[in-house]
């Protein structure tokens, strides 16, 4: 752990620099002698909030981390093969030390180039930086009872913002590599601690008691509060009361979860076998939210599914926030994504990011030419897209027809996936791209190039519009439309999902908790009811209604970043059915003048049928990343996870 406590060691001689606040400017006015020594952060609510807006500006864009990156390392994603280096194909070869210097990774454990202060994406990393923000906030709650001088108010959203932050620090790297040493003490310059690395569910428990005293402390709105007045209409990404509830009820969640239960283990068995406190527990903190949002008590509420053409993500007149703006903002003046139902975002600096090369890398490289490495959709992932009633493909009664696959599904589907026959270019192509107006993703179709198109027979779009093409462009993410693409850590359909899961341990699709109304079904049809989607069928009980709940998430956050997390926690990543990444094959059955005068949906096939491209070669080993070689060595006993 020597790069954990070199971090640590030097923050007695960082203050100086977090002095300066570069990060915070363009929210508050530092006063003129506030770097003037090292208790200057912690004087007043303007210097110590200017000392706490640098930990937001930490926080990685999981998607534009570097000129190209990769997030999804489910068994939700596959790029073509110059994308091999990339952190997915690691992965897939079971290559987790890939992690640790990956540029292209969020959360790498980047050694050069990091900068707290820096506006530049390229420059944040979630390892990379979390030791730094946790011995940030530990040097703030250190400090702030000899220095500070304010309201009661001003002091308690301060205290809250701190005790989130170093929880969420904490959680996203248990996430990933487990049981960790929880710091909560401010580490002295030229110390060479030993902290003890605590078992998951330790850690989660300290966890859990930050997130509460954040809970406790923060306003719902900060623009509804005497602080919040100095910066009104610009608290949207401020931590609050509903942000700190949610990661207590998804951290409590996780610790119900089988992995950080039984441990690692390959067969599947146990996948069910949730602990029913920490479930109870979870269900409690995200049942309090529904409650609040239902009851009008937020400022938060659910993005509209409200479209003109859905295919081009076009929203109906009078609809404020669609759900694709959730993702992707176009035309109105490069405001962050989002909406009123992100809960945790991040600083983004918007369009230069988006257009370089983010929004280029989820179609042909013939259209969309920038570097080529291209996101595609998995045929098994995409399987768990249902159909309109509400019934997954595989039950009898759903109406699924593989004559006609793209007939009557969920509506997410044709918001988020790109299937054959889509219109791809509403311009008028040159001849040598003609083939690539409707979309050919048919076996041996125009966009079936393994090189440098789709290797599965789909692209999505849920992130990012089939507009952003070098034909259509000019929609939707060139100059002149201030384009901004982020990808929220926390969003308030999330809440639902995990409160469903939460509450169906042990109470099956009927299952509440006693702050809330809603049943563990009420909530996913919640969701449902939003996209126009059918409900869960009663007779989804039990197990089987649980699947159901894994299914919704894997709907309705699809390509978020959340997949590899969900496979890992229900110890389901080194099962088969999760293992395999396929393609969809078929023959198609129309020619273009069918899609000219149809919707593709109605389009008829042959043949259509999955084809294997891979299998992870995964053990239990897999369901932890390995810890920095550099950080077992320091002493005996903090020690490696298993099998690495």
């Amino acid at each position: 752990m020597k790069r954990i406590y070199n971090t640590l060691a030097v923050l007695g001689t960082a203050v100086a620099m977090l002095g300066s606040f570069s990060s915070c400017e363009d929210y508050l006015d530092k006063e003129p002698d506030s770097d003037v020594s090292a208790d200057a952060p912690f004087k007043n609510f303007t210097n110590m909030q200017g000392y706490i807006e640098e930990i937001y500006n930490c926080i990685p864009n999981k998607a534009q981390a570097y000129w190209t990156s990769a997030w999804n390392l489910g068994d939700d994603e596959i790029q073509n093969p110059q994308a091999d280096g990339i952190i997915i194909h690691q992965i897939d070869l079971g290559n987790y030390f890939a992690w640790q210097n990956n540029d292209q990774f969020w959360f790498a454990a980047k050694k050069n180039g990091l900068d707290p202060t820096s506006a530049d994406a390229f420059n944040h990393r979630l390892y990379g930086h979390a030791w730094y923000c946790i011995a940030k906030c530990n040097k703030a709650l250190a400090s702030i009872e000899d220095n500070f001088v304010g309201t009661t108010e001003e002091k308690n959203m301060l205290l809250g913002q701190i005790y989130f932050f170093r929880a969420w620090w904490h959680f996203e790297m248990m996430e990933y590599l487990g049981g960790l040493p929880y710091i909560t003490e401010e580490i002295p310059a030229g110390a060479s601690p030993r902290f003890e690395r605590l078992s998951y569910l330790e850690c989660a428990d300290l966890a859990a008691e930050d997130f509460k005293k954040a809970a406790e402390l923060l306003p719902i709105d900060w623009d509804k509060t005497e602080v919040g007045k100095k910066t009104l209409g610009n608290n949207q990404l401020r931590i609050n009361r509903i942000t700190a509830l949610a990661y207590l009820g998804k951290n409590y969640l996780w610790a119900a979860s089988p992995l950080m239960q039984h441990g690692a283990q390959t067969g599947g068995t146990r996948t069910y076998d949730y602990d029913a406190e920490y479930a109870r527990l979870a269900a409690k903190a995200l049942g309090e939210i529904i409650t609040l949002v239902e009851n009008g008590q937020t400022q938060y509420e659910f993005a509209s599914f409200d479209y003109k053409n859905i295919y081009n993500h076009e929203k109906n007149s009078g609809v404020d926030w669609s759900y694709s703006e959730l993702f992707f903002t176009t035309g109105r003046a490069g405001i962050q994504p989002g909406g009123k139902e992100a809960l945790m975002r991040g600083p983004s600096t918007g369009w230069s990011y988006t257009r370089y090369n983010y929004s280029r890398t989820f179609g042909p490289n013939t259209l969309c030419a920038q570097d080529n490495h291209i996101h595609q959709p998995t045929a098994n992932y995409v399987k768990n897209y249902g159909m309109a009633n509400g019934l997954p493909l595989d039950d009898p009664e759903s109406g699924f027809d593989p004559t006609h696959p793209w007939k009557d599904r969920d509506p997410r589907f044709y918001h988020d996936i790109v299937f054959d026959g889509v219109q791809y270019i509403n311009a008028k192509p040159d001849a040598a791209d003609a083939a690539m107006k409707y979309a050919g993703l048919a076996t041996g179709g125009s966009m079936r190039a393994v090189a440098n198109a789709s290797r599965t027979g789909y692209f999505y779009q849920k992130l990012v519009p089939h507009m952003c093409q070098k034909y259509d462009q000019g929609t939707v993410d060139d100059y002149g439309n201030a384009p901004h693409a982020y990808i929220p850590y926390m969003r308030l359909a999330d809440v639902y999902l995990m409160y469903a899961e939460a509450c169906a341990v042990s109470g099956g699709r009927n299952g509440k908790s006693d702050n809330c109304s809603f049943t563990a079904a009420d909530a996913i049809n919640r969701l449902r009811d939003r996209v126009g989607a059918g409900h869960v069928a009663d007779k989804y009980n039990g197990n089987a209604f649980m699947d159901e709940v894994r299914r919704e998430r894997a709907v309705e956050l699809a390509f978020e970043g959340f997949r590899f997390n969900d496979l890992q926690r229900w110890l389901l990543l080194t099962e088969p059915k999760y293992t395999v990444k396929t393609s969809q094959e078929f023959i198609r059955v129309e020619d273009d003048a069918f899609f000219a005068d149809n919707d593709p949906r109605d389009a008829r096939v042959a043949e259509f049928r999955e084809e294997e491209i891979l299998t992870r070669n995964f053990d239990s080993k897999h369901y932890w990343f390995p810890l920095l070689r550099d950080d077992t060595y320091i002493y005996e006993g903090f020690q490696q996870n298993p099998g690495w």
